[in-house]
């Protein structure tokens, strides 16, 4: 038997999305909204005004304590300790081979206190893992339940937060700080993936409900729509931003997803080092390319990738481009050093074989940050 509704873990604003017409769809362990307008009409306003995102689902993890630097340091592949309060990094949890098991954020929200915003799919693991190495140096882990996550994106999206948070027009990118709503505290950081500037808000279940109204009132002269998960999709691939368990997976390393600036093999031992080290070593096998087609053909997950009449790798993410009007993909091509940007290779897109440019991520330019 399949999952049904009543398996699923719901965001606070439900209620809210069906009111809205969204199409209510099980994601990563959790009842989402996937489209409301249609994943087009939303792509377009992200691109051109500002759509607006619940993304609960993402999973939330406090660690704090007098460790927690050394802690994350051990657990994650980017170096946090040239993130200064209030900054953000992007960073990833390896297995012992090398695996990615998860990318995600780390955000300093205080001097010896961080959140750790893991993929829905793998939060379960990530918690583990730094519970497991935390145990010994006395770091507090915690799995907070009880915060919603509203992502206002697109180029409105300052006029749109700068009505409810004047301060966080000044934010750079990347960085976040406390602000209040209705008197209650809450997170505003600048991030995003969408490739467009943006505010993820990290916001009481309480509040939830609230501010998401008052995000879409105060947006109806921007041109705001509520947007869905499908949308996020097609933005996320425009960028070249990899899809746990699409592009990248414990069957990946980041030296094969292109993701090696996020390892930093000169701060000190982490969970996954000494395999990239033997990686490096005795030779990356493949890469990971993005491929724009030629034709109409619209690529889509595990179709498979020739040259010269050979099968050289798998498509992992396909769609069509709303911004380009044409198939993108992303696929790993072996060997690693065969391809270069420009070089044409084939998609079998069901039974029909289409032409593919090799080129390298992002297939469209993100608005400046």
């Amino acid at each position: 038997m399949g999952e049904t509704d009543t398996d699923q873990l719901r965001t606070p604003l439900e209620a809210e999305h069906r009111a809205l017409g969204a199409r209510m769809a099980p994601f990563a362990g959790w009842l989402m909204p996937i489209e409301y307008k249609g994943t087009l009409t939303e792509h377009r306003a992200v691109r051109e005004a500002v759509g607006l995102f619940d993304l609960t689902h993402l999973g939330k993890v406090l660690v704090g304590g007098a460790e927690s630097l050394r802690l994350l340091q051990r657990v994650f592949t980017n170096d946090l300790s040239r993130v200064e309060t209030g900054g953000a990094r992007y960073n990833m949890l390896l297995n012992e081979r090398g695996g990615i098991v998860d990318d995600l954020i780390v955000y300093r929200i205080g001097e010896e206190q961080y959140l750790v915003v893991p993929n829905a799919a793998n939060t379960g693991k990530v918690h583990k893992a730094l519970l497991d190495h935390a145990a010994p140096i006395g770091v507090e882990v915690v799995l907070e339940t009880d915060l919603c996550l509203l992502a206002p994106q697109g180029p409105r999206s300052f006029e749109l937060v700068g009505e409810l948070f004047p301060e966080a027009t000044s934010l750079e990118y990347m960085h976040g700080r406390e602000m209040t709503y209705t008197s209650q505290r809450m997170v505003v950081s600048r991030s995003g993936y969408t490739g467009e500037r943006g505010f993820e808000l990290f916001v009481p279940e309480t509040l939830a409900d609230e501010l998401w109204r008052e995000l879409l009132r105060v947006g109806g002269p921007l041109g705001i729509e509520p947007c869905g998960l499908g949308a996020r999709d097609t933005l996320r691939l425009e960028m070249g931003y990899p899809l746990h368990g699409n592009d990248i997976s414990e069957e990946r390393t980041p030296l094969e997803a292109g993701l090696s600036w996020a390892v930093a093999m000169d701060k000190g031992d982490f969970v996954g080092r000494e395999a990239l080290l033997e990686q490096k070593e005795h030779g990356i096998p493949s890469r990971l390319w993005g491929l724009r087609m030629r034709d109409r053909l619209i690529p889509r997950q595990h179709y498979p990738v020739t040259a010269d009449g050979e099968q050289v790798g798998e498509t992992s993410s396909g769609t069509f481009s709303p911004t380009l009007k044409v198939g993108i993909a992303m696929a790993y091509l072996s060997p690693r050093d065969r391809f270069k940007a420009g070089d044409e290779v084939e998609i079998d897109v069901r039974g029909r074989r289409g032409v593919a440019e090799v080129v390298k991520p992002p297939f469209v330019d993100s608005s400046p940050k």
